[in-house]
């Protein structure tokens, strides 16, 4: 039987994108995304649940995720799951389950850290080479 692992979400950054490269030079950025969900109750009650997903984006696209996103700006993540799996200095096992972004798009207005309100050339920061898909491993303790 055939697995498949793909992820769409649509929500709002609760972060600026934090930008880093691993020691080879290939730009790493970490988001973190509230996606929120509203319906009734029973009771007639309206009910919001909101989900909070980090995502890890590489190459190109993070570069241009750190340059254009903000804290509370609009994306679509498409992407897959990932298992992060550690050790702690204690000997304790701790996981961690994030989504590994092959494109993010932006959504309604841009905002950048230097104040500017131009869109980037293409709305899309999608990672158009097929070799960025062998991501380097880079863990919490990696030096950058």
């Amino acid at each position: 039987m055939g697995a498949i692992n793909r992820v769409f979400l649509m929500g709002n950054l609760t972060r600026d994108p934090e930008l880093r490269h691993t020691a080879g030079g290939l730009a790493v950025s970490d988001l973190g995304l509230a996606v929120s969900e509203k319906y009734r109750s029973k009771e007639g009650q309206l009910v919001e649940k909101t989900c909070f997903t980090d995502i890890v984006v590489w190459g190109r696209q993070a570069e241009t995720c750190g340059e254009f996103l903000a804290k509370g700006s609009a994306v679509m993540v498409e992407g897959s799951l990932q298992l992060d799996q550690w050790q702690t200095t204690a000997g304790d096992k701790r996981s961690r389950l994030k989504v590994r972004a092959d494109r993010v798009q932006f959504l309604g207005k841009p905002r950048s850290k230097a104040g500017t309100t131009g869109m980037p050339e293409l709305a899309t920061a999608g990672n158009r080479n097929p070799s960025m898909n062998n991501h380097e491993t880079v863990s919490d303790n990696d030096p950058f």
